[in-house]
């Protein structure tokens, strides 16, 4: 009997965590899939956009605990997509930021498998944005820096180290287990009076913000508990957002205790 099963794989960016943020190219993706693997970070609300009969398989990373390596997801995207036919791979944000999109792709390609790509809010935008904090803005930051906090060898990216010695806006995910490392850095360009803020599960209820200067945010963070999942914004656009501005105040002026 011959296998009449069209393998198709389609990658989704899930969104920065609000069900309602992935896009409706995204929800139509779901609608038709056979499989979908998702990730941590995708919200598992979104699950429900799929067919009830769906294969649906977790294949989250967390710190520490991984549920599948990478090269293990490569090929249960691979497997599926032979086996069942249309597979969606379902990630946190957009899958070309920080999502090793492209290595899935490349994997899957490899086997002549046809690939598609749903973009998706990515939350070094959307989570800066639902506090009020404009990446960029006119008069105040012209451009802003993206780093992943933590590389693949489980270091500090590099780059943050030349981040703090420019103007911009610097936006770090992954980086809260390397927070007294990025302190240091912005200390080390004299840098700490700077605005900083730290956002935890963003956009979701579960949401927790702390905000404060580079001299003061591991206090907080520790105060407040905030840990990963977490967005680090660093930049006088934190001390502008309308929605925060009234707390930074307070902190400022010393009207707030640590």
């Amino acid at each position: 009997m011959l296998n009449t099963v069209k393998p198709k794989v389609t990658l989704v960016g899930a969104g920065p965590g609000d069900p309602d943020l992935i896009t409706l190219k995204g929800v139509k993706a779901l609608a038709e899939a056979n499989v979908v693997l998702y990730d941590a970070l995708a919200n598992e609300e979104i699950l429900e956009y799929a067919p009830k009969n769906a294969i649906r398989i977790f294949v989250g990373k967390r710190i520490g605990n991984h549920a599948y390596t990478q090269d293990q997801i490569n090929q249960l995207i691979v497997d599926n997509a032979l086996t069942y036919g249309n597979v969606v791979r379902l990630k946190g944000g957009d899958p070309f930021v920080f999502g090793r999109g492209s290595e899935e792709i490349e994997y899957v390609e490899s086997f002549g498998i046809p690939t598609f790509v749903v973009p998706g809010i990515s939350s070094v935008i959307a989570v800066p944005a639902y506090q009020g904090i404009s990446i960029t803005k006119r008069g105040v930051s012209e451009s802003f820096w993206a780093i992943t906090g933590t590389t693949s060898d489980r270091k500090l990216s590099s780059d943050v180290a030349l981040a703090a010695q420019s103007s911009a806006t610097v936006v770090i995910l992954m980086g809260m287990s390397k927070l007294s490392q990025i302190v240091a850095l912005f200390q080390k360009e004299s840098k700490g009076e700077i605005p900083i803020a730290i956002i935890q599960n963003g956009t979701t209820p579960e949401e927790k913000v702390g905000i404060g200067t580079i001299n003061t945010i591991q206090q907080i963070a520790t105060k407040n508990k905030l840990g990963s999942p977490a967005i680090i914004i660093i930049g006088e656009v934190v001390r502008e957002s309308s929605k925060l501005k009234g707390f930074y105040e307070e902190f400022v002026s010393n009207k707030i205790q640590l």
